[in-house]
């Protein structure tokens, strides 16, 4: 049911090129859920989620695991029907993720989909030393931030081929040392785009916040797995509706909400519903939302769902 919302909503937007971000987080317990473990990354007993969110913040899959597995695991089989799907309905498809996910496996699969891909992987004694000239080059400026982008063949122990490195340099004002950063990619763009397109997967950790302090959707208390499990579902099924309604109807002024700032704002409001003889009359406080913003939010509701007739 949770695919099935995001491809009629793709529909409504219209869109033919579909943005990926692959990101996994934490969800503490506090007893002794089956399928909890200690993660010694969040030094905390935990589930460990995996989530696939697209550029619009709709939350397109999610999978729930015990707490001491690999951020990465089961990420293959978890992302390929969705890659596949868009591929297949001949969306243009891009693909970010941090370095937990350069996993050969589906840098491999990407380029046989032919699904573009930005994804950061940790540097090693290789990767440092192939940038080590350039990094002494980089001078210090103790106003601003000094940055260098150079891109580079390379291939790792793993990979059956030689890839794109794009590597990012960066000396702060202050900081003995530069800090570098690797990113892996297909992309044909300069060093510096690449660079750019790859930081906005950040939004993805902020929806995911958004989603645990807005619907607290880390609230996994029931016993046995496959309870919490579909717990979490439910969770990302009201934070999509809340999704669908910040970017398909909220009107102007009020478009850039939080989910927490619709909650509060929005549906949590005093109202009175008045019967007369025939038909209803629903009073609202006007504390934040006007006449002309509410009557907005309706309009553009309606047009998403014409009336049949």
């Amino acid at each position: 049911m949770l695919f099935k919302w995001i491809e009629k909503v793709d529909k409504v937007r219209g869109v033919k090129t579909i943005i990926l971000d692959l990101d996994s987080s934490e969800s503490p317990v506090f007893g002794d859920q089956e399928g909890s473990a200690y993660n010694g990354y969040f030094k905390s007993k935990c589930y460990h989620p995996l989530f696939c969110f697209n550029q619009y913040g709709d939350c397109l899959k999610v999978k729930l695991r015990p707490g001491n597995v690999h951020s990465a695991d089961g990420c293959i089989d978890f992302v390929a029907p969705i890659l596949r799907y868009y591929v297949g309905k001949g969306f243009k498809v891009k693909l970010r993720a941090d370095a937990a996910f350069a996993e050969p496996e589906l840098l491999k699969l990407c380029e046989e989909l032919g699904i573009a891909y930005v994804i950061r992987i940790k540097s090693n004694n290789r990767l440092e030393e192939l940038v080590d000239d350039l990094a002494k080059t980089i001078k210090k400026d103790n106003q601003k931030v000094v940055t260098l982008y150079k891109d580079f063949r390379y291939q790792a122990a793993s990979w059956d081929k030689e890839r794109r490195i794009i590597v990012k340099i960066e000396q702060y004002p202050g900081e003995l040392f530069p800090r570098v950063g690797f990113i892996v990619t297909n992309l044909k763009w300069c060093d510096k785009k690449v660079v750019k397109f790859y930081n906005k997967r950040g939004t993805c950790e902020q929806w995911i916040k958004e989603g645990k302090y807005a619907l607290n959707w880390t609230r996994l208390s029931c016993q046995r797995f496959v309870e919490n499990e579909a717990r979490l579902k439910l969770f990302i099924m009201a934070y999509n509706l809340g999704n669908f309604l910040r970017t398909l109807a909220l009107p102007e002024g009020i478009k850039r909400w939080s989910l927490r700032s619709i909650q509060l704002k929005l549906i949590k409001i005093g109202g009175r519903l008045i019967k007369h003889a025939r038909y209803y009359c629903l009073l609202l406080a006007e504390t934040v939302i006007n006449h002309k913003i509410f009557s907005g939010l309706l309009n553009n509701i309606r047009h998403l769902s014409p009336a049949s007739g």
